[in-house]
Order: C-alpha cells, then structure tokens, then sequence
C-alpha cells in the first residue's frame, strides 16, 4: 500500500535567508518579514514566527506591516533562491530518506515512503528523524504520512505537530473537517466555494458532483479525489545530474514477471559497475526505480557498509528486494542510479604471509542491514570510556573504527549485563561478605560459593552527585549452579557511600 509524506516548511523563506547570512543573521527572536512587488505594491511574502506573533502575515502591505512593528526587520525576498533551496533540500532528502522526493513549491517536500520508513524503525520515527534534522540546521518543518500525496499535504498543514501519521483507511475520516483551502485549490474556486456555503472538504465529498463540476471545472474534483486517493498523483523525482545511473527502456513491450524484473537488475548492476570503475568509485546507497505504464513509480534503495563495485553482491541485495514491487500492468522503465559514492581503494587484507586476514563480515552486515533496516538494530558493543558497568559499554556501527579502550580483565564480566539493575533482598555481614541466600524475582536462592568484592567508585568528575558513591560487586553461585552479579550500594563503612541495598546486575553464562 502507497505512503506518502508531505513536509512542510512554514516559515522556509526566513529561515533559508537566516541561514544564508549566518553570523550576520538579524536575532532568532527579531520579527523579520520578506518583501517583494505585485505591481507597483510593495506586499509581505514571508515572515517568521516573530513577525506572525505580532499579527504580520504574508500578504499584507510593506508599510503596513511597518507600522504593526517599530523594530520589524525588511529584507528582499528571493523566490529563486528559494524554489533552488527546496531542489536542493530534496536531493538531501533523497540521499537520507527515499528514492522518490520532490519539491512541492512553494513552501515543502513530498516523499514516497513506501517501503523506506522500517529502514528508519517505522513510519513515527522516520517522520521524528526527518523534522528533527531539519530542526538541527534552523529549519521549521512539519511532516504527515498517508496514503496520498493530496491528503498527506493537508494533515501537514492542517493538522501535524510536528508530525502525523494516519493509516490509509483513515485518510478520509482525517481531512474531512479541514477547510477547503487544504485542497491546492485555485484562489478563486475557494472564494467561490465559500459563497455557497462550502467551507470543509467533507461538505463537498458529501455533495453530488456533476453540479460542481459543471459550475467549477474539473479541478474541484480531481484534488478532491486526489486527496481521498481516488485519482493516483504521480510523484516525479528529483535527479541529481552528478549522479551515476544507468537505464533501460522497455516501450513497447513493459515487462512484470518477477523473473524479468530480476533478470534486467543484473544488467543494470552489471552496467553500473562498469560505470562506477571508470570513476574508481564504490557505491553505498543504491536505489533501483520501476516506472510503470500508469506513470506510477516502484522503487527499492539497498545500503552497503562499505563501497563495493561487486556486480554479485549488489545484484543479490536488489533481487532480494524485488518481491516488494508492485509492476500493476506493467514496467516501462528501470532506472538504477548510486546515490551515495566513495573512492574504492584496494587495500591488503594482511602485511604478510604470515599475518592472519581480518574477516571481512561487511557482505553479511550489508545483507542483515537491508532486511532488518537502519535504524540502530544492527551494531556492535564496544568497551566505552567508564568503570561504571552500564556506561562501559557503547554501541557503534558494525564497520567502526576499533577503539582504543579494552574490556576490564582483572575481574570477569557476566555474559549478560541487566538493562537496569534489579533490587534483591539479601542478608550479608558488614562490611565486605558476601551474602549466604538471596531472593530475586519472588525466588530465593542458597549461596554456595562466592567472589569478591570488587568496589566500583563513583565517576564524582563527571557527576558531582557521585563524589562519595561506591559498590561492591560479588560473584555468586547458587545451589542449582547458576551464577549472578550483585552489587551492595555503599561501602559498608560510611553512610554517604550508599544505602546498603542489593541489586541484581547480571547472569554469567
């Protein structure tokens, strides 16, 4: 089933042109507005959340305006810098967030979802990622999934803070009580439907057409239909002309067997590799387009944890995915382009015949990578920069650079480290023995053998609440052989250590 993702970016123009002047922006919280010439008027195109807060919309007259604000700040408005900042965004877009993205002048994004957002960890959390990016770099924006282009656009303007999703069934329910405006309706028609009494989309889904198509054009219903996703909405994506892609036509005989679809990717991959050698460039992100005969588009991004130029290993990793193309009635067009690149260098895999080669394990991460997503399910544990044992361990990237820390040896780790320690009952002698019998989760337990302690101070240089904290980890087996790691808060001694409670920490293999 189609997604679709509208963003929205309310205040674009001021923050393109903050942006753009950097240190020389006026400040965050000064009212700024646009100015640009309808004719012979000087007229309010743009203004930021300062501006609008003091009743300054776009719109209004300059001198107006003016007069609302004695600090207002006037700058020139930049409508080409403007439709060029949105192409630009969407090829940022279509590197980090899908194969299919364009601009949706004058003010967002849309975004073909299907398929991409598990990559993110689900469709909330691709929306999350996709706003807080744009956050991070001083753009507002607001994001809405759906199942259409045309509904998705209205719950983004309408309705998402800052983001949405709506399932597809849900769509209609979801806009009906938007205002007609949400529709991408001509200036006019909305006047137009205003003065017969048409103010929310579900008013006109509930009226009969042929009178309003009759009075207003076909127009008025092809949004409409578009928005309840009755009428398909092509999306055209931008392309990148740096981009090394390669294509195949299939007019006048479109193709939709599995088997071909699969059989047409190799030659492609095959193509594109021939490419990228005569570049010395490896891929990283591949996307593989299907254009169908209804002007549709079908496509499939695959991601390598390193450049590769392996017509094998890339053609294996889009076949995977080709079970989750719709063909409907046919494809016209493939087009495989390598979005992201790198040099791809030869390098030795030992200095010499006696040196064992490192294994290389980036051809399973790639294929785990492209089923599971890439969204942190897969990584690797590494030591990281503490004694404390739930901050001794850090996730990173399965192909990162090793670090220099090392895992404690003097004392044994637990095969399994407790996301968060457990609180045990335990009766133990002051200050340093271990305890005899434990109950943790209902269940008490006999200590036959027991080691330690290790005491574990507190990191008082990064948190100052810390300063007298420690623990002293046991190693304990039970009667049953089982083998656990517990720790005593405090040192036995002094109260400010801790309060002497017992945890439950971790389970040894």
């Amino acid at each position: 089933m189609r997604r679709v993702v509208s963003l929205y970016l309310p205040t674009w123009p001021t923050d393109r042109q903050r942006r753009r002047l950097g240190k020389d922006a006026p400040p965050a919280e000064a009212p700024v507005v646009l100015i640009g010439r309808s004719g012979s008027r000087r007229l309010v195109l743009a203004a930021n959340d300062a501006a609008k807060g003091l009743g300054i919309y776009p719109g209004a007259a300059a001198a107006s305006a003016q007069a609302m604000a004695a600090d207002l700040i006037i700058q020139d408005a930049d409508l080409v810098g403007d439709r060029d900042g949105l192409e630009k965004l969407a090829l940022w877009a279509l590197k980090s967030f899908s194969p299919i993205v364009a601009a949706d002048p004058p003010d967002g994004l849309v975004i073909d979802a299907t398929g991409a957002a598990h990559l993110k960890g689900g469709e909330a959390a691709y929306l999350k990622d996709l706003v807080h990016r744009l956050a991070e770099v001083g753009v507002a924006g607001r994001a809405a999934v759906s199942g259409s282009w045309g509904s998705a656009h209205a719950l983004a303007r309408y309705i998402a803070n800052p983001t949405l999703v709506v399932d597809s069934a849900d769509s209609g329910r979801a806009i009906a009580g938007l205002p007609v405006r949400a529709l991408r309706l001509p200036g006019e028609m909305i006047d137009g439907l205003s003065k017969l009494g048409f103010e929310v989309v579900g008013e006109l889904e509930a009226s009969a057409r042929a009178p309003l198509v009759h009075r207003f054009g076909p127009e008025l219903m092809r949004r409409l239909d578009q928005a309840y996703g009755r009428a398909g909405e092509p999306i055209e994506p931008v392309e990148a002309p740096e981009l090394v892609q390669v294509r195949r036509a299939f007019a006048p005989e479109p193709i939709s067997a599995p088997e071909t679809l699969a059989r047409y990717t190799v030659k492609l991959v095959q193509a594109l590799c021939t490419a990228l050698e005569e570049r010395d460039l490896g891929v990283r992100v591949a996307d593989l387009r299907f254009h169908r005969v209804d002007n549709r588009i079908e496509a499939v991004r695959v991601a390598t944890a390193k450049p590769v130029r392996d017509l094998k290993r890339l053609s294996r990793l889009l076949c995977d995915k080709i079970e989750t193309v719709d063909p409907g009635f046919g494809i016209e067009q493939m087009v495989l382009a390598a979005v992201a690149t790198e040099p791809l260098v030869w390098k030795p895999q030992a200095n010499d015949l006696t040196t064992p080669a490192p294994p290389d394990v980036s051809d399973l991460i790639d294929t785990l990578a492209n089923r599971l997503g890439q969204s942190g399910r897969l990584y690797r544990l590494d030591p990281g920069d503490s004694f404390v044992p739930e901050r001794s361990v850090q996730r990173v990237a399965p192909t990162a650079m090793a670090t220099e820390l090392a895992w404690p040896e003097n004392w044994p780790r637990p095969t399994r480290l407790l996301a968060r320690p457990e609180p045990v009952t335990a009766m133990a002698l002051l200050p340093d023995q271990p305890p005899t019998a434990f109950t943790w989760r209902g269940q008490r337990r006999r200590v036959v053998r027991a080691d330690g302690p290790e005491r574990i101070h507190g990191e008082w240089w990064r948190r100052p609440g810390e300063l007298w904290a420690a623990r002293d980890y046991f190693q304990l087996e039970t009667e049953t052989g089982e083998r656990f790691w517990v720790f005593r808060r405090g040192d036995g001694e002094w109260g400010p250590s801790g309060d002497l409670s017992w945890w439950m920490h971790g389970l040894f293999g």
